[in-house]
């Protein structure tokens, strides 16, 4: 698995992994159990995972979203 991106806004990653499994790529969120025990501070983000055979789509995917102004 390759990391796509790591971030503390909950919204922005379901966001993500939503848009991305419409693509047909599969993501899973990491860290999201020790972020939330770590408390608001915001110290752990969470990471947004891919398979590696799927990361070139993805970041391809991930790139033109930003590009559009999702984040």
């Amino acid at each position: 698995m390759r990391e796509l991106t790591r971030s503390n806004d909950v919204v922005f990653l379901s966001w993500l992994v939503a848009a991305l499994r419409a693509e047909g790529i599969e993501a899973v969120v990491l860290d999201a159990h020790t972020s939330v025990i770590e408390g608001s501070i915001g110290a752990i983000p969470r990471r947004v995972m891919v398979l590696a055979e799927d990361f070139e789509a993805a970041q391809r995917f991930f790139d033109q979203a930003r590009e559009d102004g999702i984040h």
